[in-house]
This record gives structure tokens, sequence and C-alpha cells, in this order.
């Protein structure tokens, strides 16, 4: 039996395929696309001979992933492909949204209305150099290449094991991966697999604007979000200084977090992005002139090589800093009116904090009871679920107001760095120096992927157990959401990332350059684990 994945033209027919399956996050299609992948897989000469080793896992709300071994009988070495089948939504493409999953109709569509493009996407259209369409570049691309890669050692029995991984989720709250990386542990055990490397296939992410460079990338950027409750003291709008809005409150801390240095990290001369809010708002859900007195607001924040702990510790002492800074004005206002202020302290509490005054004052069953009530809510989000434990435990507990209940929000990705391992130091120069060779392209080290990626998930470096406080502060933590840390530390290969070029993820004119998606990737990939396979040691 022929190839059926192992020419350009097979790869791009396979990646237009794939996007031709439409997998937005939390849809039907995200869904019912593993089986579609399962099947594909099966039509392959060695998984036809093979069919147990191509499975579906369990996830949550019927998705599942999928995984995929092809195992050399003489190999232990193992290479794991990681890859993400999921997608945004497509609301950007407006009227266009029907065919945004069908590249080549897409580009005739876009070439109707080529005028209302800026220059940049003019050029690449007209060039015949792309293909365009939602999830294209992010990442049905380098779900393809990973299947090609796996049929190709099959057919030429490569001396070496590979492991396809796809999930769903990555977009939203990684769980894909997160329940993925137990299987992985089984596969390794089961069959007896030398984890030595999880190469990812994200696409390259620009670094600036108009930025074209082909990147390796021998690392993941980390993100966190440390979110805070703001209760203040309601009053009427007619007695302002009677209580304290928790907005003014929450602008306190919002002014000292955003794009604060203190958050900021510089790791192998690459340097995090600054802190952002990403939602901020009260929560009073009617109109009255009762002043608000909940807000809650969630940051953003990267990290390299701080911890979970390590972000708690500088986010408390902010907010320490914060209510200082509200209690003061607060008080000058009142001493400019000439009234005596109704409150001398803004409590600060760590959210584990919180749960144990609650457990002391009301004992642990009734605590339960109000966590458990809250997490059955089906319409709420993890983020949204968060923020209302904490809400009804504070509600119950208004003795410690007016006040911030510091937390966490999912989803968390540790940052995840191979950058000094000697093995990955290895492998940057055989690609660089393969691809220079081959196809005169110029591959640029970057320590750290910049678009968040499932890499966090494997290889885990925390000795400290600095996930405690994650584990602790995280209201939703055991129930709804959960890392495993700990089978994390034992998948312990180094990481890479190796993807095709594209522009724009997430965006209406998202789209892949072919030559370097359907030629240049996949053999550069393909020579690199091959060199592997040759090593002895």
């Amino acid at each position: 039996m022929a190839g059926l994945w192992t020419t350009p033209q097979q790869v791009r027919d396979l990646t237009e395929q794939l996007v031709g399956w439409e997998s937005q996050g939390l849809t039907e299609g995200e869904v019912t696309f593993p089986e579609k992948l399962q099947a594909k897989l099966l039509e392959t000469e060695y998984f036809q001979e093979n069919p147990e080793f191509v499975s579906l896992g369990e996830v949550d709300w019927e998705r599942r992933y999928v995984t995929a071994l092809y195992k050399h009988e003489q190999a232990s070495r193992t290479v794991v492909l990681l890859s993400h089948f999921d997608t945004v939504a497509v609301h950007e493409y407006g009227d266009l949204a029907p065919l945004a999953y069908q590249p080549a109709k897409l580009e005739k569509a876009f070439q109707k209305i080529k005028n209302e493009f800026k220059p940049e996407m003019q050029a690449d259209l007209a060039s015949g150099e792309y293909l365009f369409g939602r999830g294209i570049m992010d990442m049905k691309s380098g779900l393809a290449i990973h299947m090609s890669l796996i049929e190709r050692a099959s057919l030429e029995q490569w001396p070496i094991n590979i492991v396809l991984l796809s999930v769903p989720d990555e977009e939203v709250n990684s769980a894909g991966m997160r329940y993925g990386v137990s299987k992985l542990l089984d596969l390794e055990r089961q069959y007896g697999l030398e984890y030595v490397l999880f190469l990812n296939g994200e696409p390259v992410f620009a670094n600036s604007p108009g930025d074209e460079s082909q990147y390796i990338y021998t690392g993941s950027i980390g993100k966190i979000m440390p979110s805070a409750l703001f209760y203040g003291k309601e009053t009427h709008a007619g007695e302002p200084l009677a209580g304290m809005t928790s907005s003014f409150l929450s602008t306190y801390l919002t002014r000292n977090m955003e794009w604060n240095p203190a958050f900021s990290e510089t790791v192998h001369g690459e340097k995090t992005p600054l802190p952002v809010t990403l939602t901020q708002g009260d929560m009073k859900e009617e109109y009255s002139v009762q002043t608000p007195y909940r807000t809650k607001a969630l940051y953003n924040v990267f990290t390299m090589e701080r911890n979970a702990e390590d972000v708690m510790g500088i986010f408390e002492g902010l907010a320490k800093e914060s209510a200082a800074e509200c209690l003061e004005d607060y008080r000058s206002l009142c001493q400019k009116v000439g009234m005596a202020p109704r409150f001398d302290e803004i409590r600060v509490l760590r959210y584990e904090e919180l749960v144990e005054y609650a457990k002391e004052k009301f004992g642990l069953d009734y605590v339960n009871r109000l966590i458990r009530d809250t997490l059955m809510d089906p319409d709420r989000d993890v983020r949204d679920k968060s923020f209302h434990i904490a809400d009804i435990l504070l509600l119950n507990c208004q003795e410690l107001t007016p006040g911030i209940v510091l937390l966490f929000a999912p989803p968390y990705y540790p940052a995840v760095n191979s950058s000094e391992d000697s093995f990955i130091k290895e492998c940057v120069a055989y690609a660089t120096q393969y691809a220079r060779e081959r196809f005169d392209l110029e591959l640029e080290q970057v320590h750290f992927f910049n678009g968040i990626s499932d890499l966090s998930y494997v290889n885990y470096r925390d000795t400290s157990s600095g996930w405690i406080s994650y584990e602790n502060n995280t209201p939703v933590y055991g129930d709804l959401y959960n890392i495993p840390f700990q089978t994390m530390q034992e998948l312990n290969a180094p990481v890479l990332n190796i993807g095709p070029f594209g522009k724009d993820p997430h965006k209406l004119t998202e789209r892949l350059h072919m030559k370097n998606a359907f030629e240049e990737v996949p053999e550069i990939i393909a020579s690199l684990i091959l060199h592997m396979a040759e090593r002895t040691d």
C-alpha cells in the first residue's frame, strides 16, 4: 500500500481535510473530531495491521484525545508528537463564516474583497504562497505534519518509536493535555518506552509585526492568573463615605498590577510581557441606589522561572500596599468633610485563609456544601465559579470586610524550558544546519514559545512544592480543575517545538505558508528524528 500522506500535495490535502472538520472549542465539532481522526489513522497500512495502537481517551464534556503509537521491535527510545485539534471561533469572519473551514473557497472570497485588507495581507494573497482558514495555522497543519511523520516512520521502519497525541481544549483550559499526560505515562510503562523528546508542532509566532523569521523553540512561556475579589461596604448613594465601593477599592490594585515590572522575568535574554487585567467588574446584578460592594478582577501574568507561590507572594505584597493606599485616601477624604472614618482596616486574605476562617466559624460540612452548590451550577464557567465560591464565603463572613481576597483562576500553564539540555542543544544545532543546507532556510532559536502551549504539562521541574499554593488558592481545584503536577514530573524528557510558518493566528486573515508547511518543516523534523534514532547513548 502506498503512503497516504508522504508527499507535499498529500500533506496539503490532509491539512485542508482536517480544517474542514470544524472543531471549535466547546462545540459538537470538538466532540466528533477524535473519531474522525482515529478513523483516518486507521486507513494507514500500519494501523490497519495494528489497530490496538490507535485509541481514544476520555477528557470531559464528552471530549476525547487521540493517541497513536508506532512501535519498532528493537527500539525503546521514543519521540512524542504533541498537537491540539480545537480552534477558536469564527465570529470575525462575519458573512464569510461558512467558508472559514474551506480554504479554497475562502481564498476566492478574499480575492473579491482584497482591497479591504492591509498591504501585507494583499501581497500574501497575491503571492499564491498561502492557504487561509480557521485553524489552518493554529494548528491543524501541525497535526497533519505529525500524521505524515508517523506514517513515514511505519512505512520506512524508522528504528525509533513515535507516539502521536492530539488533544482538545488547548485554546480554553488545556483539559485535553492535562488528562492526556496520564495516558503517556501508561504507554511508557506498558510498552517499555523511553521518552527522549516531547516535540510540539505549534506554528511559528511572530515576535513583532512584520516578523517573518522561522523559529525553533526550546521551551514554552508560563501563564498564571492571580485574581482578586474586592469587598467594600455597602451604603446609600446619598451617604457615600458611610461605606466604600468595591469599584473604588479595586482601582488601587488594578493600577498597581497593570504593566508592573515586579512580575517581569528575563531568562536567556528573553523577557516576559508585562501583566495586564483580563477581566474587571462589579458583581451587582440589578440597578439600585445601593453602592456596589463586590468587584472581581482577573490579571494575566507570564512566567519563565517563577512558580505559583512566587507569583502569589508578589501579588499579596502588592495587594497589601494597595489596601493601605486606599485606606489612607479614604481617611483623608473623611477628614476633609469632617466625618469620622467608619472603618480603620482593609484586610487582605488569601483564599486558603478565608476557607479556614469559614470552617472555624461554620464547620467543615457547611463550607463544603456552599462550595458544592456552586460547583454544580451549569451556567458558570470555572472562572466564574472561582469568584462565586469566594464571594459566597465572604458574604457569610462580612466581619472580615472591607477586604481583598486573593485567589487563582484557571487555567495555569507552568513554564517549561530545555535550552540548557545537552540533547536539545544537539537537536537545535542539527535542525538549523539541516534547514540551511537543505532548504537555504535560517532557523532561529527562541527559548520560550510565546503563544502558550501544551508543553507546559510535561517535564515539570519545580522541586519546592510551589504548586501547593496553586492548589490551596484555586477555589475550583480538585473538583472542576486539576493539574497532574506529579505525573508531569515523571514525564521528564526535554521539550522542543518545531512548527510551520504562518501569520495572524486567531484572526480573520489566519494563513499558512504552504512550502514551509508541506515541504520544509516535515523534512526537517523527519531528518531530526532519524538523527536521534542513530544515537547509541
